[in-house]
């Protein structure tokens, strides 16, 4: 039995229905808080409001599938119309926002990236189009810096060249990035991706700068003259000349330490420029190709094929990782007929490589080189060098010493610093360098003892800290600032001299006040300006690659209150990003990973040149 609705609430729907349309007709802006998507909804949840009522106790199967009613709802009620001109509709219950997190996500990698990208093509804009610079000024005092290492490199970038006429001399119009001059050897990089044009960095500055591709052969202290000589391939008519300055800074680094042992300098390969790098990469492939030579003896094929690094600091230690991940990923296979003779050497006449590390890297970095077929014989000294062989004395557990011979292909000595010629030749002219024997002594502010106006700093100059390119970077900064501070500092004091000028000559007291309140306050500013703390050093830390895609890390913290030693592959990716960060440019930065991937995607090449 089906139940009717009664005539009642038929007559209650039909007035709701003409109340709702009154509505509609009168004001339509209220219905406009419906969203278009619900309209539909409203319509069918009214056209159901008022369709007669069945009976819910009935058990037909068509009444159990209809859906439930929905709430009556009052919307668009205005505060000024009485309760009885409210229209209520049916409205669902909003959906929840699904993915929120991931849209944000992907909202602000979208935004990263953009802004990513600007910033990139702003830095390349303003690196290929330098603003015009202030003429030299002969009213400025000319200070020379001789060098374009991280030293001197370090001190022109952070150099105001507005307050003196720079002139830099150097035979090499680059700066290179020499922790990845091992990586150079093999391929892994371009050895121009970490050369950084000189010109591109002294071309960005205030006042021009003037520069000379020259070596330094003679500095005259009572002249106070730099002789510098042009030993480029191609001659002008003038190759030696003079340059005046009054302050020198001397940045010539040091050249490689034979230590007196006859025939290295004749035979042995040195790591410490470009071309000694591309005369490495000539050599091995030599070494390759001729071992493959037809009617080669068996001897001869491993001794062409044996390659002996001597120097167990980070440089010889990297070269030779760099070397043995060159023969595992890329000769192995291109080259097979070398596949069971190739072998690399360490030796290094201390007790154990990486003296700086800690007992711990040190251990572990001898562990990889053992499971690499990397052979390292520590406690074992050269004496002599042949062009086929290396005759060493090593010490046995016992302490006996024994002498053997070394056949070798390639020979490479990263071992040792020594005194260049133009530096030996200052200190012989100073008194006080007479028991200076590493390099030029200097003071707490890096002043060379016993001279007045002259720098010295990196490897040329001897202080209680290791002649590495971070002390040489942050020694530069420091002299940046302290030129920065002379250069305010003369200022103040011009300006302090034409107030007590002007004081001098007033009548007025008031204008006297006036001077003299002046003239206190800029005493105060010049204090302030003097007060610059001697150069000290702060380690950061040391970083090494060791082969097979790991390196080892002896980190400081918090200005070395906090220290720690890690090495692995995850070090290793910390080395990378150091490393790229620590290049001076955007352009070379983007050289370096590219490279990097270069190698990774399509192996190293191995042609000779």
């Amino acid at each position: 039995m089906v139940l009717r609705t009664p005539p009642a609430a038929i007559a209650a729907a039909s007035s709701r229905r003409s109340i709702l349309q009154s509505t509609i007709h009168t004001n339509p802006s209220r219905c406009l808080l419906l969203r278009p998507h619900r309209t539909s909804q409203f319509s069918t949840s009214l056209h159901q409001s008022l369709k007669p009522r069945q009976n819910t106790t009935t058990s037909s199967p068509s009444a159990l599938r209809q859906p439930p009613r929905r709430q009556i709802t009052n919307i668009a009620e205005p505060k000024n119309e009485s309760s009885s001109t409210a229209a209520t509709v049916s409205a669902p219950i909003p959906k929840r926002q699904r993915f929120r997190v991931l849209r944000f996500v992907w909202r602000l990698t979208w935004l990263s990236a953009l802004g990513g990208a600007a910033y990139l093509a702003y830095h390349i804009y303003d690196s290929k189009h330098p603003p015009e610079q202030l003429p030299l000024d002969p009213t400025k005092k000319t200070l020379v810096v001789l060098g374009s290492g991280w030293g001197s490199v370090s001190l022109l970038k952070k150099l105001d060249t507005e307050d003196y006429n720079v002139v830099v001399i150097s035979p090499r119009n680059f700066f290179l990035f020499t922790p990845l001059l091992p990586s150079c050897t093999t391929g892994t990089i371009e050895h121009r991706s970490i050369m950084e044009p000189l010109r591109h960095i002294i071309r960005h500055k205030k006042r021009a700068v003037k520069y000379y591709e020259a070596e330094a052969t003679k500095i005259d202290v009572d002249r106070r003259v730099v002789k510098i000589n042009d030993f480029s391939d191609v001659k002008g008519n003038v190759s030696e000349t003079e340059v005046p300055f009054d302050y020198l800074v001397v940045g010539v680094g040091a050249e490689n330490a034979t230590f007196g042992i006859p025939g290295v300098r004749e035979n042995a390969c040195f790591l410490k420029e470009i071309g000694d790098a591309q005369q490495i990469r000539k050599k091995v492939m030599d070494c390759i190709e001729t071992a493959t030579f037809k009617d080669q003896t068996e001897e001869e094929k491993n001794r062409l094929l044996h390659m002996v690094v001597v120097g167990g600091g980070p440089t010889g230690i990297e070269f030779a990782a760099e070397l043995q991940d060159f023969f595992e990923e890329d000769l192995r296979k291109w080259v097979p007929d070398i596949a069971d003779r190739f072998k690399v050497t360490l030796v290094e006449a201390l007790p154990n490589v990486l003296p700086m590390f800690s007992k711990a890297l040190i251990d572990y970095t001898e562990k990889t080189f053992k499971d690499e077929n990397i052979t390292v014989r520590t406690k074992t000294m050269v004496k002599k060098v042949t062009d086929k062989n290396i005759e060493v004395e090593a010490t046995q557990a016992d302490g006996s010493k024994v002498k053997e011979s070394i056949d070798y292909g390639l020979l490479v000595w990263a071992t040792g610093n020594a005194v260049r010629g133009v530096v030996r030749d200052l200190m012989n002219q100073v008194p006080a360098q007479k028991n200076s024997r590493r390099g030029l002594a200097v003071n707490d502010y890096l002043v060379v003892d016993g001279t007045d106006g002259i720098w010295a700093l990196g490897d040329c100059s001897a202080t209680k800290y290791a002649p590495t390119a971070q002390v040489a970077s942050q020694q530069g900064n420091f002299l940046a600032r302290l030129f920065n501070s002379m250069a305010k500092t003369q200022a103040v004091e011009e300006e302090l001299r034409a107030l007590d000028a002007q004081l001098q000559a007033a009548t007025d007291e008031a204008e006297k006040a006036l001077l003299t309140a002046e003239i206190n306050v800029k005493g105060r500013s010049l204090s302030k300006v003097k007060q610059l703390s001697p150069f000290q050093y702060s380690h950061q830390g040391s970083l090494a690659y060791i082969g097979a895609d790991r390196a080892v890390a002896d980190l400081n913290w918090f200005g070395g209150a906090i220290s720690s030693a890690t090495g692995g592959e995850l070090t290793y990716l910390f080395w990378r990003s150091a490393y790229v960060s620590m290049v001076f440019s955007l352009r070379n930065r983007i050289l370096v990973l590219t490279d990097w991937l270069k190698t990774k995607t399509f192996g190293r090449d191995v042609s000779r040149e």
